[in-house]
């Protein structure tokens, strides 16, 4: 059974566009950490586009921290989209072991009970979140297309994701 595994998450949305600021900011939500490939933007995009600029605006409006929680083990990729974005980062980060989340909340000033991570994948990010005690927000991938293993991971993500689905914020 499923229900209330550590791989599945808290509520899902088919992309970041659909959370709503004030939400999270209503439900005490004042960080949330982002996973960046294939969740802010396609895998190998350098720098955020103006919808994801604006989404963070709509965040740091409503009192929410956008920061960045990325795995990615390409030289500079986090740090470049981070500051380019204006918000904090941790990059290799090693979702899902739980140093990077409690390491962003401590630098952030916040409990897990004030956090919730967003991310696209089970086996990093929502596992992770949830060993870190903080809301977990799943979104669908943005592009699997040009690398046959995601197709296979989240081919074995998909009872958790089908779990997950019916949870909404």
């Amino acid at each position: 059974m499923i229900l209330n595994s550590p791989l599945t998450a808290d509520y899902t949305f088919r992309t970041i566009y659909d959370i709503r600021p004030q939400t999270l900011a209503s439900a005490g939500i004042r960080l949330l950490l982002a996973d960046l490939d294939n969740t802010l933007v396609p895998y190998g995009v350098p720098e955020p586009d103006e919808a994801v600029r604006a989404w963070k605006g709509e965040l740091t409006a409503a009192g929410v921290t956008l920061f960045l929680l990325s795995n990615s083990r390409k030289s500079g990729r986090a740090q470049r989209f981070a500051e380019s974005l204006g918000i904090p980062y941790i990059s290799h980060a090693g979702k899902p072991k739980t140093p990077s989340f409690v390491r962003a909340m401590e630098e952030m000033g916040c409990t897990p009970q004030q956090t919730a991570i967003v991310g696209d994948q089970i086996f990093t990010d929502i596992l992770g979140g949830n060993r870190a005690g903080v809301t977990t927000l799943l979104v669908e991938p943005i592009r699997l297309a040009g690398n046959p293993g995601r197709y296979l991971r989240y081919a074995v993500e998909w009872p958790f994701r089908a779990r997950s689905k019916r949870r909404t914020l």
